[in-house]
């Protein structure tokens, strides 16, 4: 068996492969990516699903395009977000042509954003737990979509036994420190995304079961649960120096359904929070300017039809809440936001927010806009629930004449 390797040697060889002139380039080079929110799941997943598949021993690989192959984590992120996730670098693949490359993507099963106009025929699989959106075929080489709290337990479950194989005959104390970088990497998202493994709408087997694999490779590490975990919640949850037009665009994702445009932003803070923040109005207006911001990416001219904040956080009292605000910007989106609510506002018990200080009615302010805002009471559906619901709304509205 020869020597581990670090991640941060994993890395550095990773890099070279991306950044080597194109005549001494291997060919087709294959990536793993995360979804464009680039949250903690999608990074950390990224990273150690390519790091396992690029060395797991041959034995255990299945399929010939993963055999001996390096494969490359890239980050869903504009270089002008960088400075929002700074342990990471952008895609860097702009250069590169698509028939040279095989993409892997993990967290989503659908590639969006920007890459999806240049490589989204290039991908040969998924590691998932969102809604299946039925655009990776059912026989191709890697599928695996199952509910789960955290991507990344669906993505220990498939590397368990690579990850044991690894460790075969190596107790070396370098072998030892590099598990337990792993690990880490490993447990920070299973245990952000289920609370510490105490909420029971989003725990499942798998993610227990990825969690006692995990924590078995920090014996003698000085690991507690409960201290690691609430370390990363602070973290998570601190946005104060952020502008708000930063709070928005962290953990962003976007969908184009039927021709028409949603995007949904995720923030660890209440409405009370964001409406606080600065001069009166200052939350709306910086709402408002997101909103255009994304209008400017939008392909043949159009806007975004469908512009929706999900606010998680835990009240004076510890209880855990949620909020969501839903603001409709064109005729489509406005019937598919009404669609919207009267479909799902009992599932999730919407109670209006703040005495609807944060609506808009129609035409109250002379434009043709539509905006909710409520909290919610059913808080086990977070957005890998509500980005279908919504999604199927538009495709609704989109067959109407």
């Amino acid at each position: 068996m020869p020597p581990r390797t670090s991640m941060k040697i994993f890395l550095a060889t990773a890099r070279a492969a991306l950044t080597a002139p194109p005549s001494k380039r291997t060919r087709p080079l294959t990536f793993v990516v995360g979804n464009e929110s680039a949250d903690l799941d999608s990074l950390c997943s990224a990273l150690l699903l390519a790091y396992f598949h690029t060395y797991a021993p041959p034995k255990k690989r299945d399929g010939s395009l993963a055999v001996s192959t390096l494969h490359i984590p890239v980050c869903h992120l504009q270089r002008a977000d960088l400075a929002l996730r700074p342990e990471k670098d952008s895609t860097g693949t702009e250069s590169i042509r698509p028939e040279d490359t095989h993409w892997l993507l993990v967290d989503h099963n659908a590639m969006t954003g920007t890459l999806a106009n240049k490589f989204a025929s290039r991908v040969f699989g998924c590691v998932d737990h969102h809604a299946d959106e039925d655009v990776i075929p059912r026989d191709t080489e890697v599928r695996v979509i199952d509910k789960s709290g955290s991507c990344m337990s669906l993505v220990l479950e498939r590397c368990a036994d690579t990850w044991e194989a690894l460790g075969t005959g190596d107790g070396s104390a370098g072998a030892e420190i590099i598990d337990a970088q792993l690990a880490r990497l490993a447990l920070a998202p299973i245990l952000i995304d289920t609370a510490n493994l105490g909420d029971k709408n989003k725990t499942t087997a798998h993610d227990e079961r990825a969690v006692a694999l995990a924590e078995s490779k920090m014996e003698g590490q000085g690991y507690d649960r409960d201290v690691f975990f609430n370390r990363l919640s602070e973290l998570k949850e601190d946005i104060a120096d952020m502008s708000l037009r930063d709070v928005f665009r962290k953990d962003y994702k976007e969908w184009r359904v039927r021709g028409l445009n949603l995007g949904t932003s995720s923030v660890p803070r209440g409405f009370a929070y964001l409406n606080a923040r600065g001069e009166s109005g200052a939350f709306g207006s910086a709402l408002r300017d997101w909103a255009g911001e994304r209008d400017g990416r939008v392909d043949n001219g159009e806007k975004m039809d469908l512009v929706v904040l999900l606010t998680t956080f835990q009240d004076k009292d510890g209880r855990f809440c949620r909020e969501l605000l839903l603001w409709a910007r064109s005729e489509a989106g406005i019937r598919a936001a009404e669609l919207f609510e009267e479909t799902y506002a009992d599932k999730l018990r919407l109670e209006a927010w703040g005495d609807g200080v944060l609506d808009i009615r129609g035409d109250d302010d002379g434009t043709s806009e539509w905006r909710r805002c409520w909290a919610q009471r059913a808080v086990e559906h977070s957005r890998k629930q509500i980005a279908p619901m919504l999604r199927d709304a538009l495709k609704e509205v989109s067959g109407r004449a």
